[in-house]
C-alpha cells in the first residue's frame, strides 16, 4: 500500500517532561523518519513538579523549541504541572479535535525510520472501520512467528495512533471500567489469562498509586471490543527503562531491534490473531518468571549487605 499524500498525513503528539538526553534521542529518530518533513509535530512540554526537577524541564523545552525537519512544530509549555495522565489525555483530545486522528509518542520511544509510514499507511487504511479502535508501532520480543500485521483486542501505549471517533470512548474514571470488567466477568480475559494483572493496575489507578492513563485507555478500548494493529516486527524501542521515567524502572525485558525495513500494510480480517494473543500470554507469564528470579537475587543481596 503506498503512503498517504502529504495533505493526509496524520499529526504527531509528542509529550516530554524533564529527560533532555531522551528527548533529544527521540526526536533526532522522528526527524529521520521519510515522512517526517511532511508531518505536523506538537509537542506537549508539562511544567516542573517541584525546584528540583525545573533545570531539566528548561532544558527540555530548549531542546524542543529549536527542532527542525517537520512540515510545523508547535511547542505548548504548560504553566502549572499536569501530571503524565492528565497531560496525555488533553493533548490528545486537543489534536484529534481538531484534526481527527494523531499519532502519540513520548519522551522515551525511539522510532524506526519506518515507523511513520507505517503508522500513516495504517491509519488511512482503516480510517472507516469502526472495529478498529488504534494502530501500534510497538512489538514485544516474542519467540512466536507471527503474521506481518496482526489484531489483538485492546490498546498499546508506546508509539500509537487513533482515530476522533476511537478516543472519545476513553473513559476516565477508573471505577467505571473495573465495575463494568467485573459485571461482564472479564477479568481474567482482561489480564490474559492471569498472564499480566491488568485489573490490579486499574485498581492502583482508581487508588491514586499510579498515574496510568494507559490502563484506562486499554481498558476502555478493550470493554468496546476494538481491536488494535500491530506489526510483527517493532518499530518502536522504549529507552525509558533506565531508572530515569515517573512511571519506569529499570528492565531489559522489553528490549526490542527496531525494523529495518518498510512494514506493508495491507487489509487483512477484522479479528483478534489467535496466535498473537498466545504469544504475548506465553511472553509475560516467562517474564514474570524472569522479573521474579531478580528480584528475588536483588533482595538477597540487599540483605547480605544489611548483615555485612
Amino acid at each position: 500500500m503506498t503512503s498517504p499524500a502529504l495533505s493526509r498525513l496524520s499529526p504527531i503528539a509528542l509529550f516530554v517532561y524533564k529527560r533532555p538526553a531522551h528527548t533529544a534521542q527521540v526526536l533526532e529518530a522522528l526527524a529521520g523518519n521519510e515522512l517526517a518533513a511532511g508531518s505536523d509535530l506538537y509537542i506537549f512540554s508539562d511544567a516542573a513538579r517541584n525546584e528540583r526537577d525545573r533545570a531539566a524541564v528548561n532544558e527540555v523545552r530548549r531542546i524542543v523549541r529549536a527542532v527542525r525537519g517537520f512540515s510545523s512544530v508547535t511547542v505548548l509549555e504548560r504553566e502549572r504541572n499536569m501530571g503524565l495522565a492528565n497531560s496525555v489525555i488533553a493533548g490528545v483530545s486537543l489534536v484529534c479535535n481538531e484534526r481527527g486522528r494523531v499519532i502519540v509518542l513520548e519522551d522515551d520511544l525511539v522510532t524506526s525510520p519506518y515507523f511513520l509510514r507505517f503508522m500513516n499507511d495504517a491509519l488511512e487504511a482503516y480510517d472507516q472501520d469502526e472495529p478498529v479502535g488504534s494502530v501500534h508501532g510497538y512489538w514485544y520480543p516474542v519467540s512466536r512467528a507471527l503474521p506481518t500485521t496482526f489484531f489483538l483486542r485492546g490498546a498499546s501505549c508506546w508509539g500509537w495512533g487513533t482515530w476522533r471517533r476511537s478516543w472519545r470512548l476513553f473513559e476516565a474514571d477508573g471505577h467505571k471500567l473495573l465495575a463494568a470488567l467485573r459485571a461482564r466477568d472479564l477479568t481474567r480475559e482482561f489480564d490474559l489469562e492471569g498472564a499480566i494483572d491488568y485489573t490490579r493496575m486499574l485498581r492502583l489507578q482508581i487508588a491514586a498509586k499510579n498515574d496510568s492513563w494507559a490502563i484506562r485507555w486499554h481498558a476502555a478500548m478493550f470493554l468496546a471490543g476494538k481491536l488494535q494493529l500491530s506489526p510483527s516486527v517493532s518499530l518502536v524501542r522504549n529507552i525509558g527503562f533506565d531508572g530515569t521515567g515517573s512511571h519506569s524502572g529499570e528492565s531489559g525485558a522489553y528490549e526490542v531491534e527496531l525494523g529495518s525495513r518498510p512494514i506493508a500494510v495491507e487489509r487483512i480480517p477484522i479479528a483478534e490473531c489467535a496466535d498473537a494473543r498466545a504469544a504475548l500470554i506465553h511472553y509475560y507469564r516467562g517474564t514474570r518468571r524472569r522479573l521474579g528470579v531478580r528480584l528475588l537475587h536483588r533482595a538477597r543481596r540487599l540483605l547480605a549487605l544489611e548483615r555485612a
